[in-house]
C-alpha cells in the first residue's frame, strides 16, 4: 500500500512540476516580448527627451523597469539551470532594483526615501550574508 502511495505521489509531483515548467516557459516568452517592446520604448523616449529637453527621470525609470524584466528572465533561466531551484540572491537583486525604481519614481517625501534607503541597506546586507553562507549555483 505504501509503495502505491509513493508511486502516485511521485507521478503527481512530476505532473505538477511539468505544469509549472510550462507556465514558466510561457512567462519567459511573454517577458521576452515585453523586454523587446520596452527597449524600443526606451529608445523612443530617449530621443523624445533629447529633442524636447524633457525630464530625464522618465528615461531612467524606464531603464530600471527594463532591468526588472531582465532580472526576472535571468531568474527563470537560473531556475532551469539549477535543476528547478530559484536562487535566493536573484530575488534580492530584484528587490533592490525595485526599491531603487520606487525611489526614482516617487522621491517627494524624504522620510519615505530614507526608509527605502534603509530597505536597500537591509537587502544589501542580506545579499552579503547569502553570498557568504549559501552555496552558489
Amino acid at each position: 500500500m505504501k509503495e502505491k502511495v509513493n508511486k502516485y505521489s511521485k507521478e503527481i509531483s512530476q505532473i505538477i512540476l511539468t505544469i509549472k515548467n510550462l507556465a514558466l516557459i510561457l512567462v519567459a516568452i511573454a517577458l521576452c516580448f515585453v523586454l523587446f517592446s520596452e527597449a524600443v520604448g526606451i529608445v523612443q523616449l530617449a530621443f523624445t527627451s533629447l529633442k524636447n529637453e524633457a525630464n530625464y527621470t522618465a528615461v531612467v525609470e524606464e531603464i530600471i523597469l527594463f532591468f526588472l524584466y531582465f532580472e526576472f528572465l535571468a531568474l527563470i533561466v537560473k531556475y532551469f539551470k539549477n535543476d528547478y531551484h530559484f536562487p535566493l540572491r536573484y530575488f534580492i537583486y530584484i528587490g533592490i532594483t525595485a526599491v531603487i525604481r520606487l525611489i526614482i519614481v516617487d522621491h517627494s517625501d524624504p522620510k519615505n526615501v530614507l526608509m527605502w534607503g534603509g530597505a536597500i541597506l537591509l537587502l544589501s546586507c542580506s545579499l552579503a550574508i547569502v553570498n557568504k553562507f549559501v552555496k552558489h549555483d
